[in-house]
């Protein structure tokens, strides 16, 4: 009863499908042009890596702690935000807005540690951040990012300069979505940890050049209050498997594809 009763038009498939350019010369001169003042697409950004060549990431800061639970609306709300889904850097203006601060149990209210101000929304805190070059991580707790699938609750995370989350555990989707894009999904080998870290806090994520497959990363906490470093070493465990890590060391996914293709290119 859905289908039409004739069939579908058959008279110009043809014309419907191109085929990728084969010469590569030629497919670098391709340009896609987008009117450069819409407000609802733009072209996909190319993320860099954050693997900084193994070296441990120092100096990064918590910039959220979210208290309960912490779904991908939460983190990527949907509704009026659908239109900018082709519009990454707008629809990371709504980048964990919903979910609720440890600090002070309100949302879109964070301290700001460039500035030493309190209340500020968290996408403008992030790009403070990602513009100062100041890596930043959200800390959750079980079942980080349950919810639907939507791609969107990690690339805005990422677009805005965020290396990573930290969770107690993961929804299995929105953790493979973090690793798809070149993040960091780590996990509390000792789930009371996660009391251990708040909004705020300057940490620090040791033994990088050794970022295998089953084997533990280490994080180290400086608490905002009083710039005192915690006793404990905190050990963070992932799932991460070769071709994930290579993920993360290529940038993204799409990234670590690209450079396959083109070394295969050249043999």
């Amino acid at each position: 009863r859905f289908l039409p009763e004739n069939g579908f038009e058959q008279s110009t498939l043809s014309g419907i499908y191109q085929a990728p350019e084969s010469d590569a010369i030629k497919a670098k001169q391709i340009e896609i042009d987008l009117d450069p003042h819409s407000e609802r697409i733009q072209l996909y950004p190319t993320f860099e890596s954050l693997s900084h060549n193994g070296r441990d990431i120092e100096n990064a800061v918590v910039l959220l702690k979210a208290r309960g639970k912490c779904t991908t609306d939460h983190i990527s709300l949907l509704g009026p935000w659908m239109k900018y889904r082709g519009h990454l850097d707008n629809m990371s203006n709504n980048c964990l807005i919903g979910a609720i601060n440890d600090e002070n149990g309100k949302e879109n209210a964070l301290y700001n540690v460039l500035n030493d101000t309190h209340n500020n929304a968290v996408p403008d805190v992030a790009k403070q951040y990602k513009a100062a070059s100041l890596p930043w991580f959200v800390v959750g707790g079980d079942n980080y990012g349950e919810g639907s699938s939507r791609e969107t609750a990690a690339t805005v995370v990422r677009n805005l300069g965020g290396y990573g989350v930290i969770a107690k555990s993961f929804a299995r989707i929105h953790e493979t979505n973090l690793k798809k894009f070149g993040m960091l999904a780590l996990t509390f080998a000792n789930k009371d940890d996660y009391d251990l870290v708040q909004s705020g806090d300057s940490i620090e994520l040791r033994d990088m050049s050794r970022f295998e497959p089953n084997q533990p990363l280490t994080l180290i906490v400086k608490k905002r209050e009083n710039g005192k470093q915690t006793e404990k070493r905190i050990l963070l465990n992932h799932t991460y498997n070769k071709e994930q890590i290579e993920w993360f060391k290529s940038g993204s996914s799409l990234n670590s594809i690209k450079q396959k293709q083109m070394l295969s290119a050249k043999s």
